[in-house]
């Protein structure tokens, strides 16, 4: 994306007049407009009003990849919104690069993010040229497996402890009319799902030498092809999901209506909003269910956009400071399924997937994910790819392999 010939654009339109009766109103974009994804970022609002200021909220439905190019499009465009919802990563590099978004360094600094915030990798990934210009605000992992308990029940089989066991009970549910593998239709949907079967099947050192080492020659070796069939069981598993959006396919979790998904951890919240209970009626499987399961260390974080005017400059502030509080980092985090960022808040009210995750985490057993590791072209490109393979049959593993390791040969 060509953007910095738009900064000119933009600092001569951001200008407002100080003094308005709504100054301290601060307009927050994000993505989050699930059921349980709403009651999180209520607790986000709840906090930032308690400033004295007002979180004007400005959800944009559907997934990242529709509402980034469209937030992208206004700050561009000399229509910055006072903070925005990105994955912290690569996300927004052109837009700080641009010299668009401003810096949170005195923030940070008062706040001693670099002693509080953990693992280190959060606070590295909003950090370049030495400046920091995001708040991670959780830790979302997508190496999760969740299952219904009640679909197992149902078929007379015990829930599967890993992959391998619910690969072998998947023609079990088919024939009971339930579908194995819940994935919706969004690409990134597919794409998130082979990325965790490249780390549970393929262990951290391949997910590395694909992903960080961009290592064209691992893409294409024999450890991958396993990989690639694992993906094609996963395609043939989903086949029937017939929905498109995310929390569409964890409510056919929920009601028993699939067996399971591969997705993050913010499926907790669509649980939870359904009072269902882990452990309960429903399973997770970290790492899917194999020895030493790592925790991605993608996330959400906010990124602030210059402004010339005061008052919305201070209110950013104060924002940032707001979302890095405990209390807030408690409330949100529970309700959004996530992990806080913090090191030293008290969650003693989370449930058995939860603290599944705090403890792999408290033994260091991280691995950053693809925002991280990839730019945003190069995430699309592997994404348009898993979308294209588990939607067309005809598509054999190998093709897609081959497509696949060319992706990862010219990545940035």
């Amino acid at each position: 994306m060509k953007i910095r010939s738009a900064v000119a654009v933009l600092a001569a339109t951001v200008a407002m007049p100080f003094g308005l009766a709504h100054a301290t109103d601060l307009e927050v974009t994000h993505w989050w407009t699930s059921g349980g994804e709403a009651a999180a970022v209520a607790e986000l609002a709840k906090a930032f009003d308690a400033t004295g200021n007002h979180w004007v909220d400005g959800a944009i439905a559907g997934s990242g990849g529709t509402a980034r190019p469209i937030m992208i499009s206004r700050i561009t465009g000399g229509d910055p919104m006072g903070a925005t919802q990105f994955n912290h990563g690569r996300q927004a590099e052109e837009l700080v690069q641009a010299g668009m978004m401003r810096d949170l360094d005195s923030v940070a600094a008062e706040g001693k993010w670099t002693d509080v915030i953990r693992p280190k990798s959060l606070l590295d990934s909003c950090t370049l040229d030495g400046h920091i210009y995001c708040v991670p605000v959780n830790i979302h992992s997508w190496p999760w497996l969740w299952l219904s308990n009640d679909a197992f029940q149902k078929v007379g089989l015990d829930v599967p402890k890993n992959w391998d066991e619910f690969v072998a009970d998947a023609p079990k549910l088919r024939d009971a009319g339930i579908v194995p593998l819940a994935i919706g239709g969004q690409p990134w949907q597919a794409s998130g799902a082979f990325d965790v079967l490249l780390l549970g099947l393929g262990g951290k050192d391949l997910f590395y030498k694909v992903y960080k080492d961009k290592d064209a020659e691992a893409a294409a070796g024999p450890d991958m092809a396993k990989v690639f069939k694992a993906a094609n069981d996963a395609r043939t598993m989903s086949k029937g999901t017939n929905v498109q959006d995310w929390n569409q396919a964890t409510n056919l979790v929920i009601t028993g209506k699939a067996g399971g998904q591969i997705m993050g951890d913010w499926a907790q919240g669509e649980f939870a909003l359904a009072g269902k209970v882990a452990g309960k009626d429903y399973s997770c499987l970290p790492g899917l269910g194999y020895d030493n399961p790592m925790i991605g260390t993608g996330g959400d974080a906010f990124y602030f956009p210059k402004l010339n005017d005061e008052a919305k400059s201070k209110a950013q502030e104060d924002l940032a400071k707001v979302l890095l509080s405990p209390e807030t980092q408690v409330a949100f985090n529970l309700k959004k399924g996530s992990l806080p960022v913090r090191g030293d808040v008290d969650l003693a009210a989370a449930n058995d997937c939860m603290k599944k995750g705090l403890d792999i985490l408290s033994k260091g057993n991280v691995v950053d994910w693809t925002d991280q590791l990839l730019s945003a072209d190069s995430q699309k490109q592997k994404e348009d790819l898993m979308s294209e393979f588990f939607a067309n049959e005809s598509m054999t593993p190998e093709d897609a392999q081959k497509r696949f390791a060319d992706i990862v040969a010219s990545a940035d």
